[in-house]
This record gives C-alpha cells, sequence and structure tokens, in this order.
C-alpha cells in the first residue's frame, strides 16, 4: 500500500511541477509581448528595454558589464547603447579615476515614461499580491528569484556551447 501512495505522490508532484514549468513558459511570452509593446510605445526595440532597464536597476556600469548582464556579444551591445544614447535614455561618461574608461547612467528625467509604459501590469501587480500574505510573497519572490538564477545559468550554458 505505501508504494502506491509514494507512487501516486511522485506522480502528483510531476504532474504539479509540470504545471509550473508550462506556466513560466507562459509568463515568459507573455513578459515577452509585454516588453514588445513597452518597447513600441517608448520607440525602442525590445532588446533595447531589457538593457535599459539592467542599466536602470544595476547602473551606472561599463559597457562590457552591461554586455554581460544581458548575455550580449559587446560589438552588439555598441549598438544598442548607441540607439539609447540617441534616444536620451542613457549618457555615457567618461570615469573621473581612469578617463579612458566609460560608465552607462539611465537618464533618471526619462523615467517616468518607462513607469506610465509599464502602469498597466504595476496596478494589476499591486491587485494580484493584494490577495496574499507576507509569508506567501515571500515564498513566492524566493521561488521567483530562484527561477531567475536558473534560467541565467542555463542561458550562460548555451552561451558556452
Amino acid at each position: 500500500m505505501s508504494s502506491v501512495v509514494n507512487t501516486e505522490g511522485a506522480r502528483a508532484h510531476r504532474r504539479a511541477s509540470a504545471a509550473v514549468r508550462e506556466s513560466l513558459r507562459g509568463l515568459a511570452v507573455q513578459l515577452s509581448l509585454l516588453n514588445q509593446g513597452v518597447g513600441g510605445r517608448l520607440e525602442l526595440k525590445g532588446t533595447d528595454v531589457g538593457c535599459l532597464d539592467l542599466v536602470n536597476r544595476l547602473g551606472p556600469l561599463s559597457p562590457t558589464a552591461l554586455a554581460k548582464a544581458a548575455g550580449m556579444h559587446p560589438a552588439t551591445m555598441t549598438g544598442v547603447l548607441d540607439r539609447l544614447e540617441k534616444g536620451g535614455w542613457v549618457a555615457r561618461e567618461r570615469d573621473e579615476a581612469d578617463r579612458r574608461a566609460v560608465k552607462i547612467r539611465a537618464r533618471k528625467d526619462r523615467n517616468g515614461e518607462v513607469l506610465q509604459a509599464y502602469a498597466g501590469m504595476n496596478t494589476a501587480m499591486e491587485e494580484l499580491c493584494a490577495g496574499y500574505g507576507v509569508e506567501e510573497l515571500e515564498l513566492i519572490n524566493d521561488f521567483i528569484r530562484r527561477t531567475a538564477t536558473a534560467g541565467q545559468g542555463a542561458a550562460e550554458e548555451l552561451r558556452a556551447g
């Protein structure tokens, strides 16, 4: 009897795990579509939106560090930064200690436009989170953070060949 219970428990776990993976795939698609829409609203390519977000969250940082964080080749990053700078989204600044070094800084005066483009999603997330307690939100956050780390590792493996 206990092996039947264990087998049924294992099957239920596999089904639940598969459902989580399927939900994450659906989420990835929807977030990609959202970012494409935001990019269209801001007149940016999807890749540019992602890089702008990285600069806002991690910056200021060097073009090399940004390329690494975005999983992009440095030459590709140059084109992204050229577009973002031309559009007034970022500024390239010389490092005071090493005039050869450049840091990329987000133009904070443009943040309102980005926030406005994501306003619908931010409102929906606030409403969604209101239905959960603090402990549940902490668990969800831990799962999302760990999933992002796993995705980063898988992406690095793919790039390494």
